[in-house]
């Protein structure tokens, strides 16, 4: 009783703070609380409800029927838009908040919305060794179907929310596309609706016109409602190495020649300063050292990136077998190092053990609930930016990363296939008097000049 009056004292106090400082002063300055108190739980509701929909309709065999219903109301729909002369340009009728970016786009409200509700896998072909999925099924809802039969995609881009369509309309890459490519390149098959209201379907043989000009389009060319993409049999771990770098030269170095090696079926480097990195390099396995397993994807488990970063600050080389789901995922929890933003104390360990399970809050909830305040501190003081640029220059693309944001159809240019990186930085920019804007169109300017375009891995910029 005196701890149920102590809890309801302490409630009390928390909704008088609230009053008293205002709830836009709290959702601001504290967003941690509103997060840890109302995020975290809801996000726990959607995955369960997202996951159980998911099982009952594959397991019920439902999803091929509703699709073609979904695939004639989306026809209806682009017919009635034409009949009615065509005046708006079209666009999906998912809000911009339901997307996995900072940026909640406008034309939404000016574009007429066509809705299409496509969700779910389709089929699973071992034969062909091919998956059918709608546009709108994500990464985690794939991995946990295919690796439960014994398969997975080559290139599996590792945040659970990301979609099909979005990374088929813009692009997706993973450690293993040095090997694979880019997730463009594991697609064999595009469904479209066109602007007519037709369906058409394209390969490297039947239009294939339309079906290299898909990718990268960001929905210009048609509404996709279906992709066939290519599996590959699974295996239970990946064996990873993590290897301790210093001085840039030493890494770019290292860098280049673990991705030249083809026996590593992954690459990563994370990047902690200018001159400390750590480069992990994996190669997928059924058999385990039993002493060396870590299933990083636990909940109470430590954030990736701060895991990695253990083994820089002891200058340790080590290796460790990791289920292969909890490999993809791997920074899936902390929305790469985004959640230290927010939840500060998130790595802690009595926070993980005690509100892990319910870690991460669904970006889409954080950015319909961030306001107009959070939404432009992020948009003028936060980055979140890949450039894509030739290996032969992540020297000079990590140094002019370091200079504006730190302290302190595409096609290689020539007739010559060539490796590309992907250098992301994501995080509050620690030089002083950042601005996005400019900051922004100088690294644009920047990969221009060195025939910037693709990227067949990622090199990461952790702050």
């Amino acid at each position: 009783m005196d701890l149920l009056l102590y809890l309801g004292g302490l409630v009390v106090l928390f909704l008088v703070w609230i009053k008293v400082k205002g709830l836009e002063y709290v959702i601001i300055h504290q967003r941690w609380i509103f997060v840890c108190l109302f995020l975290l739980p809801l996000s726990v509701v959607f995955d369960v409800y997202y996951y159980l929909r998911a099982w009952i309709i594959f397991k019920m065999c439902s999803a091929p029927k509703q699709h073609d219903q979904r695939v004639r109301d989306i026809q209806r729909q682009v017919r009635e838009w034409k009949n009615e002369g065509g005046k708006k340009h079209m666009c999906t009728g998912r809000p911009g908040w339901l997307t996995v970016s900072l940026r909640v786009g406008k034309y939404k409200k000016t574009h007429k919305n066509i809705m299409i509700n496509m969700m779910d896998i389709l089929e699973v072909d071992t034969k062909r060794q091919v998956v059918r999925v709608e546009p709108l099924a994500n990464m985690g809802q794939v991995t946990a179907l295919l690796n439960s039969i014994g398969w997975t995609l080559p290139v599996l881009p590792e945040l659970d929310d990301l979609t099909v369509g979005g990374l088929v309309m813009g692009t997706g890459i993973e450690s293993s596309s040095h090997i694979y490519g880019l997730f463009q390149h594991i697609c064999v098959a595009f469904e479209l609706v066109l602007a007519d209201g037709s369906l058409v379907r394209c390969t490297e043989k039947e239009n294939s016109d339309l079906f290299y000009a898909v990718p990268w389009s960001c929905g210009t060319l048609g509404f996709l409602v279906a992709a066939e993409i290519r599996i590959i049999p699974v295996r239970k771990w990946v064996k990873l190495r993590y290897e301790p770098v210093r001085g840039l030269d030493a890494i770019c170095k290292k860098f280049a020649e673990e991705s030249a090696n083809k026996e590593n079926q992954f690459v990563e480097g994370l990047q902690y300063s200018r001159d400390e990195a750590v480069i992990m390099t994996g190669t997928m396995t059924d058999h385990a050292e039993p002493d060396k397993t870590n299933c990083i994807g636990y909940y109470y488990k430590p954030w990736f990136f701060r895991h990695v970063e253990g083994f820089l600050r002891q200058n340790r080389v080590a290796v460790e077998y990791i289920p292969l789901r909890h490999y993809y995922h791997r920074h899936t929890r902390s929305i790469f190092w985004e959640l230290q933003d927010i939840i500060p104390f998130g790595n802690n360990p009595l926070f993980r053990y005690v509100f892990g399970w319910m870690v991460p809050p669904k970006i889409s909830l954080l950015k319909l609930t961030q306001g107009e305040t959070i939404r432009k501190l992020y948009e003028q003081h936060h980055v979140v930016q890949d450039m894509l640029v030739p290996l032969k220059h992540i020297k000079s693309a990590i140094l002019r990363f370091h200079e504006d944001i730190r302290p302190g159809m595409v096609h290689p240019k020539g007739d010559e296939d060539e490796l590309y990186v992907d250098i992301g930085a994501y995080g509050e920019p620690k030089v002083k008097h950042f601005e996005a804007k400019s900051s922004t169109r100088q690294l644009e300017k920047f990969v221009r000049e060195v025939h910037g375009s693709v990227s067949t891995f990622r090199f990461s910029i952790v702050w």
